[in-house]
């Protein structure tokens, strides 16, 4: 089971496993420093989610293991897109989907990019690149999550309909919710709070 990770040893690295779908049970690592989406609360999201995600084109911002993101390839998501501006994060994720013999390009199904989330939202824009569901988890207490939900909303990278999922400390205040979204759910666990976005029609 190592050896899926490599012989590189694997000292600064946890595990969890991956809930449900195609790799339900397997193992992905991620490294200790950063704080990956508890499993209660992936359950609890996935759960929300039922029937958005198969054939979700999905992107993972502050994508850290990118936990949420391999759950989505598992339960069927037709292309994830994973975010993180630390290279420890990012070489985990392609360590993962090493892992999981999703490493290769699957026509640009599955990018792995390491690189400031809002510099990353200009270039998807500017691509024209779409998301129906897009991941958000950045460190909590510095108002991240305020300004990402804000950079988003006003990007033109989510169509109508499109989810974002933001999860951050139940303390943050996401502030005013920009007019072309609405928010329809949130969640608390502890002191993590889950907030979920739909774009308007």
């Amino acid at each position: 089971m190592i050896d899926f990770f490599g012989k590189d040893g694997l000292a600064g690295f946890g595990f969890m496993r991956i809930i449900a779908g195609k790799y339900r049970g397997r193992l992905i690592l991620f490294p200790k420093h950063i704080r990956p989406t508890q499993d209660k609360v992936r359950q609890a999201v996935f759960d929300v989610l039922a029937g958005v995600v198969r054939k979700a084109r999905v992107l993972e911002l502050f994508a850290g293991s990118g936990a949420l993101g391999l759950e989505s390839l598992s339960r069927g998501a037709s292309s994830v897109y994973f975010i993180d501006s630390d290279r420890r994060s990012t070489n985990a994720i392609m360590r993962n989907l090493e892992s999981l013999g999703l490493s290769k390009d699957r026509q640009g199904a599955v990018r792995v990019y390491t690189n400031d989330a809002f510099r990353a939202l200009r270039i998807l824009e500017k691509k024209g690149e779409r998301f129906d569901l897009v991941f958000l988890d950045p460190p909590y207490h510095k108002d991240l999550a305020k300004k990402a939900l804000k950079t988003i909303a006003s990007s033109g990278i989510l169509p109508p309909r499109s989810f974002v999922i933001v999860e951050h400390a139940g303390t943050d205040d996401l502030g005013a919710v920009p007019e072309n979204i609405t928010r329809v759910k949130e969640a608390d666990y502890g002191d993590i709070k889950v907030s979920y976005f739909q774009m308007r029609p």
